[in-house]
């Protein structure tokens, strides 16, 4: 009887031997680092965005970094617990994805918990070097789907104390070579298998049509059929030496995302703000040409006699910023517009709406 997998938002509670670096995630947590958009392998199931695709910029989750001192920044303005190293493939730029981690531990302490990905069996004499950095764990995508050409960097870095694993998508017509992939796991010293449902995004959508793969329906990207072949898979691994986790698409965006911009938008909530059910930022606005700012920040601060930093003006967008509630009161006094406006908590706010309080257009 097929078993099914729960699908939900909320942060659900930890599988018994999952790895550390998907508790964090799952929590919203993890700092996501871009370190590079290098990667020459040319998977056909990509996901990767054209402005990241072959980049050499960095990424601090949303936020493109050029200094170390603004990855720390989008660390702390999260509160992140650890950090996932991601890419392209951070092995292509090792130096830089070994300063990473050395960075990361310098700001954070010995227990931010750090995780990369590679698809690269890089000389196994390097792995000392990420244990001395502070890596935690290294999860291999395993290019040809099996441990063959990945045995001996696998081997070095579990003898160093980085905790090893798998992660691949769950691609629908590679059935025969997963359920290989699960006995042959049992040889080498890795911890976990995590399989990611397939998305088809508009970055591989055509590539995933010349599969043959269809959208499973729903408001999720995932590919039909992926999820069912997890599930017979996670049953298969059971007994394993090693723990399979499945991923769904719905949870990697609807969970792990949202609860990551819940976190940061709780950690660097203005005064005047607040955090929306949709995990959004909150406020009101009234349009001011700069010139006129002082004088109309002074007047509203004298009427409503509110504490210093409950006013705010935006200079970008022209506009002083102030409590909904504020500006709800407002709306149908003053003869000039009054908003509403609703912000992602990211370093770049992005402007998700903007609703007129009363007449004025």
């Amino acid at each position: 009887m097929a078993k099914s997998l729960v699908m939900a938002t909320e942060i659900l509670p930890a599988e018994v031997g999952e790895a550390e670096g998907c508790i964090q995630c799952q929590q919203g947590s993890k700092l996501v680092l871009f370190v590079t958009g290098k990667c020459h392998w040319g998977c056909d199931y990509c996901p990767l965005s054209d402005n990241r695709r072959e980049t050499p910029d960095m990424f601090a989750n949303e936020r493109r970094c050029t200094t170390w001192n603004e990855v720390i920044e989008e660390g702390h303005a999260m509160n992140a617990t650890g950090t996932g190293i991601t890419g392209g493939d951070p092995m292509l730029d090792l130096e830089k994805t070994l300063e990473a981690v050395r960075q990361l531990k310098a700001a954070f302490g010995p227990k931010h918990h750090i995780h990369a990905y590679t698809s690269i069996p890089f000389p196994p004499e390097r792995a000392i070097d990420f244990a001395q950095a502070g890596l935690d764990e290294l999860r291999f995508h395993l290019l040809d789907g099996t441990t063959s050409k990945y045995r001996a960097t696998m081997e070095a870095c579990a003898k160093h104390g980085i905790t090893v694993g798998v992660e691949l998508p769950c691609e629908p017509d590679k059935e025969s070579q997963l359920f290989a992939l699960l006995d042959e796991l049992e040889t080498v010293p890795v911890d976990f298998l995590n399989l990611n449902e397939l998305e088809i995004t508009v970055g591989n959508q055509e590539n995933m049509d010349v599969r043959g793969f269809n959208l499973s329906g729903g408001i999720t990207a995932a590919a039909e059929g992926s999820a069912e072949l997890a599930i017979r898979l996670k049953e298969a691994a059971r007994k394993k030496s090693y723990h399979l986790k499945f991923c769904t698409a719905k949870y990697k965006d609807a969970g792990q995302l949202r609860n990551r911009f819940k976190r940061r938008g709780q950690a660097t909530l203005r005064p005047y703000e607040v955090l929306s059910d949709d995990d959004t930022l909150l406020f009101g606005a009234i349009p001011t040409d700069l010139q006129d700012a002082q004088d109309d920040m002074n007047e509203l601060n004298e009427v409503l006699g509110m504490a210093e930093g409950w006013l705010r003006y935006d200079g970008v967008n022209q506009r002083i910023e102030l409590p909904l509630s504020v500006a709800e009161s407002l709306a149908d006094i003053l003869d000039v517009p009054v908003l509403l406006v609703e912000v992602h908590p990211t370093h770049e706010r992005l402007e998700v709406g903007v609703v007129h309080l009363n007449e004025h257009r």
